[in-house]
């Protein structure tokens, strides 16, 4: 396998992004990848600072993330939730009791003035986790989804709401004024640069937060560096999450067509390199018209190996 010479930055949301985040992890040497994980998901609850796609990402890495449902810790346990239920308070945001661990620590840190970069990079060293993994910003970005009902935070459309109401847009509260978080303006910076992983997440509340960010495309644009994008829509629908649901209800098509097409049309220029599944073979010549390389592999990601021979192909792709 052909690996790149410099460090590899993956652009990661959740559940999808932190599979390939973890194949990527198992076939590069220690240190030299970086994650930026978004940070529109982020919410106040219960008086704590919840970081929903870091800590999926870093309890991936750190191999305690709950294996069936992708997100949460393996064997958590729920008697906080339950003595909540019993008083009343908002319990429908589950928080195991171990889960609930790291967002009282991490509370206790960001209260003492520690810059949420730090408190993240502390976590992954305790959780054993080698690769640099880097909140987008260390300033609050929240994303707000416009819904037939109202706008809602995150959170309460996808959590509370259960993806329910149809949705017609998307905003980023605090996105104009938010800067880059540091070590990732300096490793576009560095010239070091081997290349750049847009991971298989939901392209609308996963990585146009970050990309949208204090010019960030533009910065990734200009840095001339090899980027390739993971479809996460296969065969017409999301693997994990509700993007499916969201570009129907954007009037988009729902097909790996529709997500280049949406980065083709906000981003344009930045993405040389599109992955698709084997079963979107036929939707190749369509996004070649858009201006992207094409590449047809095997997308899905069940188990480990999967998520090897993923990183394996588009670590190889960076090499071209």
């Amino acid at each position: 396998m052909t690996l790149p010479t410099g460090p590899v930055l993956a652009l990661s949301g959740g559940v999808g992004g932190a599979k390939l985040c973890l194949g990527l992890d198992d076939q590069l040497p220690a240190g030299q990848l970086h994650i930026a994980c978004n940070t529109g998901d982020d919410f106040e609850h219960l008086g704590l600072t919840i970081c929903p796609d870091i800590d999926t990402v870093l309890y991936t890495l750190g191999g305690i993330s709950n294996p069936q449902q992708g997100w949460g810790l393996d064997g958590e346990t729920w008697q906080v939730l339950a003595a909540l239920e019993q008083l009343g308070a908002d319990s429908w945001f589950r928080l195991g009791d171990r889960d609930l661990a790291t967002h009282l620590w991490r509370a206790g840190e960001l209260a003492r003035g520690t810059t949420l970069s730090a408190v993240t990079a502390d976590l992954g060293k305790r959780l054993g986790v080698t690769a640099a993994v880097y909140p987008m910003s260390d300033d609050p970005v929240r994303t707000v989804v416009q819904t037939a009902a109202g706008d809602l935070p995150f959170q309460h459309y996808f959590v509370r709401e259960q993806c329910r109401p149809p949705v017609h847009g998307f905003s980023f509260s605090g996105v104009g004024s938010a800067a880059l978080q540091p070590a990732l303006a300096a490793l576009c910076a560095s010239g070091a640069l081997g290349g750049v992983i847009i991971c298989p997440s939901n392209p609308f509340v996963s990585i146009d937060p970050m990309l949208q960010l204090d010019s960030f495309w533009q910065t990734l644009r200009e840095s001339q560096v090899p980027v390739l994008a993971v479809a996460p829509i296969v065969a017409g629908q999301a693997l994990k999450g509700p993007a499916a649901k969201m570009m129907a209800e954007l009037n988009l098509p729902v097909t790996a067509t529709g997500v280049a097409a949406h980065y083709a049309r906000r981003y344009p220029g930045l993405i040389e390199t599109f992955v698709v599944d084997h079963s979107d073979a036929t939707l190749a010549p369509a996004i070649q018209k858009l201006g992207m390389e094409v590449e047809v592999t095997a997308t899905i990601m069940r188990e480990r190996a999967d998520k090897q021979a993923l990183a394996t192909v588009c670590l190889e792709l960076l090499c071209r």
